[in-house]
């Protein structure tokens, strides 16, 4: 069965798709952008800043799936 992961510590999904999705033990996480949890896109920090922001925010999603980054088995980062 899946489930439909969806977290206000995060910014919302951009589009007709969902912040991550549960099927059974496995998470599967959108992408993210360097976007703050008020959803105010922050190109004002720098490359690096941004994407520590990015694995904040799937932080945020994987803890409301009950997961972590403990547990990330590949991330791209374009």
């Amino acid at each position: 069965m899946k489930e439909v992961i969806a977290t206000t510590n995060a910014p919302g999904a951009i589009g007709p798709y969902s912040q991550a999705t549960k099927a059974g033990s496995l998470v599967f996480v959108s992408g993210q952008l360097p976007i703050d949890a008020e959803g105010i896109p922050r190109a004002d920090l720098s490359v690096e800043e941004q994407a520590r922001l990015v694995f904040h925010n799937l932080k945020q999603v994987l803890a409301d799936s009950g997961s972590s980054l403990d547990h990330v088995l590949r991330a791209g980062v374009y």
